[in-house]
């Protein structure tokens, strides 16, 4: 047995969840989406979330009570799970996170349910402290030094003035939502399982580290 499937049998012996926060520019995205194809899991990140709601009709925003966000991000998980990552109608209006403490309460119980149903990578701001640690969930953090970061994000087209503002800005967006939604005043390594530094690795070998340590 070879490819997706012998990965996911191995898999089922370790980790079936892996939780990814990921530093502005360090490349967190790709080495997730690499992770999950290796693995043979769903990819979630939080944009997949929210589209998922938009495109079943629902509105997070609107949504105070912990019970109904919890069934509402149960039903944007189904939505998701029959349309994949590539949901239609790509024009939705999505709801912007970072605005709004309700939403990221949603997006909180979406990772939560996301989880529970095992063989998923979630991309997701602190989805690692969303999550509750156990052997068969892998959380880790791919993080960068801010001026490699920049670099990154200046790569991509951005002005480097730019790119090295939204390092920073992320980096300090991260640090206060910890902070607010978890009473984390300081991010540690010791918060993770794994911590990769892709200021020289590229995502392929950054991949291949976290396939490793979910099927071993």
């Amino acid at each position: 047995m070879t490819g997706p499937d012998a990965a996911r049998s191995v898999a089922s012996l370790a980790a079936n969840v892996i939780c990814m926060s990921c530093e502005l520019g360090s490349g967190g995205e790709l080495v997730g989406l690499l992770v999950a194809e290796e693995l043979g899991f769903t990819f979630v990140d939080e944009e997949i979330i929210t589209r998922a709601a938009a495109e079943a009709g629902l509105h997070p925003a609107a949504v105070r009570v912990e019970e109904e966000r919890r069934s509402l991000a149960r039903r944007a998980f189904d939505a998701l799970a029959a349309s994949g990552p590539e949901l239609p109608g790509g024009g939705a209006v999505l709801p912007t996170p970072d605005q709004s403490a309700e939403i990221r309460n949603y997006i909180r119980d979406a990772i939560v349910d996301t989880a529970a149903r095992g063989e998923v990578v979630i991309v997701a701001h602190a989805a690692s402290f969303a999550v509750s640690p156990s052997p068969t969930t892998l959380r880790l953090l791919v993080a960068g030094t801010p001026a490699v970061r920049a670099r990154r994000l200046a790569g991509e087209g951005r002005d480097e003035g730019d790119a090295a503002r939204a390092v920073e800005s992320s980096d300090e967006s991260r640090r206060d939502y910890l902070k607010r939604f978890y009473g984390v005043e300081r991010e540690l390594p010791t918060h993770y399982d794994l911590v990769l530094n892709t200021d020289h690795l590229d995502a392929d070998r950054a991949a291949a580290i976290v396939v490793r340590a979910a099927t071993s």
